[in-house]
């Protein structure tokens, strides 16, 4: 069996490894390592859960470890890039831990914090920068951050970032970073843009595939509830109800619907709270770091904010609206069942909802099994045609509006007075004789002099 030590990890890292519990490298270690030591462009698919961070820290630890230099003032030698701040801030934690035997400094940047805090951290330069792509091109355009002196890039989730639109700061990023660079390209799907978007940062790239985001853990169970939409929260209220469930992530496709969920768990006394993306950065580390500590025992999670979620032991992921991309549904149930433990996954499926259970089971090739209740609708049959949802949100379209009625504007109404104090309506010069709002002539087309026009008064000089 391959170990940590077989695939060329240093001692001082090692040590810190078995601080932190590692025994084994996992497959996309065991893979990625070797690669990233001989410094070659890496391209890694794998999804959540499979390691992928310690995957890229290791040999990058490893390497700056062997070649200590120093940085150089404001500058960086490795620079991570994650979609989250809740994933930048793990990915800048495991670094911490396992490097803490090296003295190797990290910094991480992300909106939402004090800049000039940040700005202080980069100020002597660090060996790893890890941020969002948002606040790194801040700190670049007030020039508290130079990019010239980047030896390794990795991009982490970056079908993630393609998602949050931020292939634009990407590209700006990618026309700043000098030529010659490792680069370390980890995502959990390869769509064409992804690849494109591969292509203008990597270099004749070696491929590894770990875990294809189409699987789905092996240690989850899972199962699907049909209800109707507004017998959600009480069937929720109903499952959380028993003890068993000791620690439970429930998905809601909406910041607002998120604080919807948790303001009526909290309500029932319940023990709940929610991030999302309108959440502020101290709100989101408090909510997080009460969940990790047992304080909380219900998060309530929109799916870009639980992409920085890394806690061993979520006993439950309850989707209390099924994704409309089938991916995110993988990346969600994979939040149980880490570190070899098991879990459950139970979605609520509402009648608009059953087009995007197709196409989940058509992504994992299985049928989701269906858990009967007393708030449960009938199952569609597998040969049941279901009907889409054609909202831009991925919601049922809204029936159609009847307009309102076109308001008159103002002009009108001043014409209709007009014509009540008695006079006609005004007619073009082409027609004849144009009058002032009293009635009295201006000037004339018809050849015959005005009753009266107004003279204006000789200027003295």
């Amino acid at each position: 069996m391959t170990t940590f030590q077989d695939l060329g990890v240093s001692a001082p890292i090692l040590k810190a490894l078995e601080s932190e519990g590692y025994t084994k490298p996992t497959p996309i270690q065991m893979q990625a390592l070797p690669i990233v030591h001989r410094g070659k462009d890496l391209i890694g698919l794998a999804q959540t859960g499979t390691g992928k961070t310690a995957a890229f820290a290791l040999p990058i630890l490893d390497r700056l470890h062997k070649d200590r230099k120093f940085p150089g003032e404001k500058s960086c030698r490795t620079l991570v890039l994650a979609p989250t701040r809740e994933l930048a801030a793990q990915i800048g934690d495991s670094f911490r831990a396992y490097g803490k035997f090296l003295g190797l400094s990290t910094a991480v940047v992300f909106g939402g914090a004090s800049m000039f805090k940040q700005k202080q951290a980069l100020y002597r330069g660090v060996d790893v920068l890890v941020a969002t792509p948002g606040r790194l091109l801040d700190h670049v355009s007030q020039r508290s951050v130079r990019l010239d002196k980047v030896e390794i890039l990795v991009l982490d989730e970056a079908d993630h970032m393609l998602d949050m639109g931020f292939i634009h700061d990407l590209r700006k990023i990618a026309t700043i970073l000098p030529r010659a660079r490792q680069t370390l390209f980890f995502s959990a799907t390869m769509p064409p843009a992804i690849e494109e978007l591969a292509a203008q940062f990597l270099d004749n790239p070696e491929k590894i595939a770990v875990t294809p985001v189409s699987s789905t853990a092996e240690r989850v169970q899972q199962a699907v509830v049909h209800v109707d939409q507004s017998k959600k929260q009480d069937l929720l209220h109903a499952m959380l109800a028993d003890k068993g469930i000791k620690r439970a992530l429930v998905f809601a496709r909406t910041k607002h619907g998120a604080d919807r969920v948790a303001k009526k768990l909290e309500s029932a006394g319940f023990d709940a709270d929610a991030i999302h993306g309108n959440k502020s950065q101290g709100q989101r580390i408090r909510a997080l770091d009460a969940f990790k500590k047992g304080q909380t025992r219900i998060l309530v999670a929109t799916e870009v904010a639980a992409r920085g979620i890394d806690v061993d032991d979520i006993t439950h992921v309850i989707n209390f609206d099924l994704p409309n991309v089938p991916e995110q549904y993988v990346h969600r149930i994979g939040r149980t069942a880490r570190a070899g433990t098991d879990g459950i996954a139970i979605s609520f499926c509402a009648p608009d909802e059953r087009a995007y259970l197709r196409d989940i089971e058509k992504l994992t090739k299985q049928a989701v099994p269906v858990l009967e209740t007393d708030m449960s609708l009938r199952a569609p049959k597998p040969d049941e045609k279901v009907v889409r949802p054609k909202g831009p949100t991925g919601r049922s379209a809204h029936p159609a509006r009847k307009r309102a009625p076109k308001k008159h504007h103002a002009s009108e109404a001043h014409g209709k007075a007009h014509a009540k104090q008695g006079h006609g309506p005004n007619r073009s010069r082409d027609e004849g004789d144009r009058r002032d709002r009293k009635g009295n002539a201006v000037w004339s087309n018809s050849g015959v002099p005005p009753k009266y026009r107004k003279q204006r008064k000789p200027t003295k000089v």
